[in-house]
C-alpha cells in the first residue's frame, strides 16, 4: 500500500485542534492499515519522527430511506504522535 494510499485525509474538530498544540494529529485511514504502515507515512508525506499511533476502528451506522435501509462506511481514525524534535505540521499554510 503506497503511503497516499494509507492516508485519506485529516480530521479537523475542535477537539482535534487542541490535540494539535501537544503534537498530536488526527487522520482518517484506510480501514485495512496496520500502526506500522500508518507510521511510515506519515514520516514519508510529512518528513517528521512519528513517537506513537493509536488508531480508533468505527462501525457504519445504520440508516434508512424511506422502504430502503443499509450501512454507511465503516472507517478508521489514527491520532498520530510526534517526537518533541520533530516540527509540527501545517495543514492551513495559505490561511
Amino acid at each position: 500500500m503506497e503511503a497516499r494510499d494509507v492516508i485519506k485525509r485529516p480530521v479537523i474538530t475542535e477537539r482535534s485542534a487542541d490535540l494539535m498544540d501537544e503534537k498530536k494529529y488526527t487522520f482518517e485511514v484506510d480501514v485495512k492499515a496496520n500502526k506500522t504502515q500508518i507510521k511510515k507515512a506519515v514520516e514519508e508525506i510529512f518528513e517528521v519522527k512519528v513517537d506513537k499511533v493509536n488508531t480508533l476502528n468505527y462501525k457504519g451506522k445504520f440508516r434508512r430511506f424511506g422502504r430502503y435501509t443499509g450501512y454507511k462506511p465503516k472507517r478508521k481514525k489514527a491520532v498520530v504522535t510526534l517526537t518533541e524534535d520533530s516540527q509540527e505540521l501545517e495543514f492551513f499554510e495559505g490561511v
